[in-house]
């Protein structure tokens, strides 16, 4: 190949990745919106109880909206095998559109009663539904189209966008705290970000259908085989891996990000907009780092990433945020939440392509998809819930440990498993 193809094609790749990437951060714009603005229209769905309480109605919902991932990985897992990335990715971006209008326009509990809060459920059943799908079939799409020497690199920009998309929700959440008061935020404010986030999705649903087709869907596509649950029970072990890959990663990923902001506001009593300024600082500079590290992979390998993930999980956990916890001022808790954000880092940047070089292209997405959305589901949507119900309980250390448990038996996993980089199934389709 002469430099000029060589270039050509990095381009090409380049422009895939951006065309992906795009629609990926639209789609976790709308999925973090709802942990973002929660502190707002708690109230308006559940009128009822102290700010803890309401909060943890808010976190039950959010954890509902988790119930459904593993069916959309197995839904939309099973229709990007048959029928193609981009059409999964466009069908996915489309439901979350859906699930963010939904909550955009519902009248709170006071207008309408019960139905408020069950409408609530069914748009984060829809974005569960489809943000199930869209981790695996972005994170098999962006592995694909990567050329093979980068694709650490590549396939960094799934976090890079899935943490875009949580900014955004901030930096919206920023703007709005400068012109509304805390009483119009609560009432009517926290709508606008949904409203943004529905016509968002809608946009990127037309751009995603002009997305190139991976090749190596192309070359399996009259593959009888595709997207079947009998083709993926041939590969229980590389199922049970991905789960021991996320379980540790995925609690310590929505810790320290998601649940450090109501955390912050809760425990540490530093107000909103105070909080807001952190979490947006301390994303921007995880964002950063994606990348980084994703490109440190392409050269020493994805273990030695995990590894210290899980060692550096498993021992600081607990102190950072015990100290977190008795931590007022701003700036401290930036770098204490920053610290935290660093050692994720270990596994948010490479997570995606080290479970797509585990399986075949005829059931990548759904391998992908289904056993780490299972494991979401149960570890990581709950984690939240598990924090404020141990909060309320009067025993919120007990979660810090928790944490760093689930982070100690990842470790394990991290310790037995193969250098992906190094037997790669890409390379053999």
């Amino acid at each position: 190949m002469t430099v000029v193809q060589e270039k050509s094609t990095e381009r090409r790749v380049v422009a895939n990745v951006l065309r992906g990437s795009v629609g990926n951060l639209i789609e976790w714009y709308d999925w973090y919106a709802y942990t973002a603005f929660s502190i707002y229209f708690a109230a308006a769905f559940f009128p009822k109880g102290d700010q803890t309480a309401q909060l943890l109605n808010t976190a039950a919902v959010f954890a509902v909206g988790f119930l459904m991932r593993p069916l959309g990985g197995w839904l939309l897992g099973r229709y990007a095998d048959r029928h193609g990335r981009r059409a999964a990715l466009t069908l996915s971006v489309t439901l979350m559109a859906l699930g963010s209008l939904i909550i955009a326009l519902t009248p709170s509990y006071a207008s309408i009663g019960v139905v408020a809060p069950v409408l609530l459920v069914l748009a984060r059943l829809l974005q569960g539904l489809s943000v199930g799908g869209e981790y695996a079939t972005s994170a098999t799409y962006l592995s694909e189209v990567a050329s093979p020497a980068r694709r650490g690199f590549y396939s960094s920009f799934q976090y890079v966008t899935l943490t875009a998309g949580q900014l955004v929700a901030l930096g919206v959440q920023i703007v709005l705290q400068q012109f509304l008061s805390k009483a119009e935020m609560t009432s009517w404010g926290w709508r606008i970000a949904f409203v943004i986030g529905a016509t968002g999705a809608i946009i990127v649903m037309w751009l995603r259908r002009g997305m190139d087709e991976s090749e190596n869907f192309e070359k399996q596509k009259d593959n009888p085989q595709k997207g079947t649950f009998k083709a993926l029970l041939r590969h229980p072990k590389e199922c049970l891996l991905v789960v021991g890959l996320t379980l540790g990663g995925t609690v310590a990923f929505y810790t320290y990000t998601t649940y450090l902001q109501k955390f912050m506001v809760n425990t540490s009593k530093i107000d909103a907009a105070t909080v807001s300024w952190i979490n947006f600082g301390a994303l921007l500079v995880f964002v950063v780092l994606q990348p980084i590290a994703g490109a440190l992979s392409d050269r020493i390998g994805r273990r030695p990433l995990l590894l210290g993930f899980g060692v550096l999980g498993t021992l600081a956990t607990v102190p950072l945020l015990s100290t977190l916890a008795k931590t007022s001022e701003a700036f401290p808790a930036f770098l204490l939440m920053l610290g935290g954000l660093v050692i994720v880092t270990g596994y948010t940047s490479i997570n995606a392509i080290v479970k797509a070089e585990l399986f075949p292209t005829n059931i990548r997405a759904l391998g992908v998809g289904l056993p780490y959305a299972l494991t979401v589901a149960i570890f990581g949507g709950t984690a939240e819930y598990v924090a404020l119900w141990f909060k309320q309980a009067g025993h919120e250390s007990v979660f810090f440990y928790y944490v760093a448990g689930c982070v100690l038996i990842s470790l394990l996993v991290y310790g037995f498993m193969r250098e992906t980089s190094k037997d790669s199934v890409l390379d053999r389709d």
